[in-house]
């Protein structure tokens, strides 16, 4: 994985979602991570302050505002960068594992399958290297 890519990620009923990579986890947003789970985003709020309450996970490791880009109002191919808060793959799975949703279930089966893909590949590498 490269710093900077973007995956696409698509369930076989749901809506495709562009996967941010960087710093070798995928990053989401609120917005994203609703689309993704197919629950309301007031659910989604509780669960993450629930998560940093209990001390399950830290917010300044697994969210990090970053820049991203928009269609800038009614003018066509104009775009404008906005500074939005995004969470890492630790805490979308964290969220997933507290919603009991169909689309929670198939990406648990999909992140699962990619890294551990990505893992096999980087053995894979190093095991060549040595």
């Amino acid at each position: 994985m490269q710093n900077n890519e973007i995956v696409i990620y698509r369930s076989k009923e749901g809506p495709e979602l562009k996967v941010h990579l960087e710093e070798d986890t995928i990053w989401l947003t609120q917005a994203q991570i609703v689309l993704l789970f197919g629950i309301q985003r007031p659910a989604i709020t509780k669960h993450l302050e629930n998560i940093f309450a209990t001390g399950e996970l830290d917010e300044k490791e697994v969210g990090s505002i970053l820049e991203h880009t928009i269609q800038h109002g009614a003018i066509k191919g104009k775009t404008k960068t906005k500074k939005v808060k995004f969470y890492n793959l630790d805490a979308i799975i964290s969220v997933g594992y507290r919603v009991n949703s169909k689309g929670a279930t198939q990406f648990r089966i999909w992140a699962t399958r990619t890294l551990k893909k990505h893992l096999i590949k980087g053995y894979t590498i190093n095991e060549k290297h040595h």
